[in-house]
């Protein structure tokens, strides 16, 4: 796992950091935001139908700093990362686990969330998984291309069922199409909490730094994010976003 750098490493005082101007390579005014909106407490739309969460939140305290109005593209997850090298949009803010595989062939931000997968199971179910090695023979929900599904099949012998996206698989888990599934804890807890869904936590699998992704030709803009991110630390505002929606401060390992 990477380690967040201290804020005294990066910079002698929070005086110093200033607006950062976004690079040329925008357009507009505009930063373009690719995210799934089904996918609470990241990313979603309330009762009303308005887009919100915390990535949502934390896209538009970056966009401030950049001096750019921020403008959301919502796509399954399935077809997110294609969307960013087809050019929908400039950036994924959608928890996207920095891994090396993806290091590739994408840039990322310094990570900005550190959390860990759980398995989820059916709430009242007798079975409860300690570690991915009780899937074993077992039916799997993990949506379509995530950094779930990869551990899942690198940990062998599960039936791994994919989808386009985290509501689809918790529907069949509830439904009990599928023995358990596999996804974020914060989003495991938050549903727990929130929306009174059947089901349950049980054992967790590697931990997972998240990073906001973009194209690998624009440092300018790498660049940009990362003193963004760094000023949000600094001033707070990213503390008060994440207690906001966690009660703690994901930033941290």
């Amino acid at each position: 796992m990477k380690k967040t750098l201290t804020l005294l490493a990066l910079v002698a005082g929070t005086t110093a950091l200033a607006a950062t101007p976004a690079p040329n390579t925008l357009t507009k005014g505009v930063l373009k935001i690719g995210m799934e909106g089904t996918y609470p407490p990241f990313t979603y739309k309330d009762e009303k139908g308005n887009l919100t969460g915390f990535d949502v939140d934390i896209a538009r305290a970056v966009a401030a700093k950049l001096k750019l109005k921020p403008e959301f593209v919502l796509t399954e997850w399935s077809g997110i990362l294609a969307g960013l090298q087809a050019n929908k949009y400039d950036v994924i803010v959608n928890q996207v686990a920095i891994t090396e595989e993806r290091q590739k062939t994408i840039a990322f931000s310094t990570p900005y969330v550190y959390s860990t997968p759980q398995i989820i199971v059916k709430k009242g179910s007798t079975f409860n998984p300690k570690s991915l090695a009780d899937l074993k023979g077992k039916r799997v929900g993990s949506s379509l291309g995530s950094n779930y599904e990869q551990q899942l099949k690198a940990a062998g012998g599960i039936n791994i069922v994919t989808y386009p996206g985290a509501a689809e698989v918790l529907a069949d888990l509830v439904t009990g199409r599928i023995d358990a599934g596999y996804n974020d804890k914060l989003l495991v807890s938050y549903l727990i909490k929130s929306q009174n869904l059947p089901i349950k936590g049980a054992g967790l699998g590697k931990a997972d730094s998240m990073g906001i992704a973009l194209k690998k030709n624009n440092p300018g803009l790498k660049a940009a994010i990362d003193k963004a991110l760094l000023q949000l630390k600094a001033d707070g505002t990213y503390a008060r976003i994440s207690r906001q929606w966690f009660g703690t401060d994901v930033s941290k390992p």
